[in-house]
């Protein structure tokens, strides 16, 4: 069986979706690892309780981006990862670290893409008054949230939402959509848009 790695920063909400998901709709993969580079994340104990190993790497102790990386392979190696889902990791990978597991890292992303990419993509869809947004699931590459699109679904943005009810709505898709994407590119259902390593 393949076997996942998720990597957090926060509270882990897609993180713990997923777990969950992998267990209740018997998703064919191992969750054998969360990455978390934040030591007071809520994250940390919802992956314990789910019986995942954690492995907390913060940024600050490396004297490099290449050697906190290099750090996070060594874990990834030890525990022989498959597959990489970012789940609220709130760093950009290096180009070579991306090089290195292409075609293996997915990600989810609150927008439409190429439409709001960034960091604050609910915020930046609510404020530019545009009628629907959506969630995004995505290959990672180099350039930030420009990866290969997996799925898509809208969202509408009706006169009555605040920015807070455009959120919930954003988060109950990626709750659906996550979960669905992750069976797909297990089950090889989706065409890998990376020549083979």
């Amino acid at each position: 069986m393949k076997r996942l790695a998720i990597f957090v920063s926060g509270n882990g909400t897609n993180m713990e979706n997923l777990l969950r998901r992998i267990q209740t709709d018997r998703i064919p993969i191992e969750a054998s690892l969360v990455i978390c580079d934040n030591t007071q994340a809520p994250a940390i104990e919802k992956a314990k309780r789910h019986g995942v190993e954690v492995a907390v790497i913060e940024r600050k102790p490396f004297p490099s981006k290449p050697d906190f990386e290099a750090e996070i392979c060594r874990h990834l190696e030890i525990k022989q990862i498959d597959l990489i889902a970012l789940a609220g990791f709130m760093r950009i990978l290096s180009k070579e670290f991306v090089a290195r597991y292409a075609g293996k890292i997915i990600n989810i992303h609150p927008a439409l893409l190429p439409a709001f990419p960034g960091a604050h993509a609910i915020r930046d869809a609510f404020d530019a008054k545009v009628k629907e947004t959506g969630v995004s699931t995505h290959f990672v590459t180099a350039e930030v949230d420009a990866g290969p699109v997996i799925l898509q679904r809208k969202v509408s943005i009706d006169p009555a939402d605040t920015l807070e009810t455009l959120e919930a709505k954003i988060h109950a898709v990626e709750y659906e959509l996550y979960p669905e994407t992750l069976h797909l590119v297990v089950e090889e259902k989706v065409k890998i848009p990376f020549p083979p390593r």
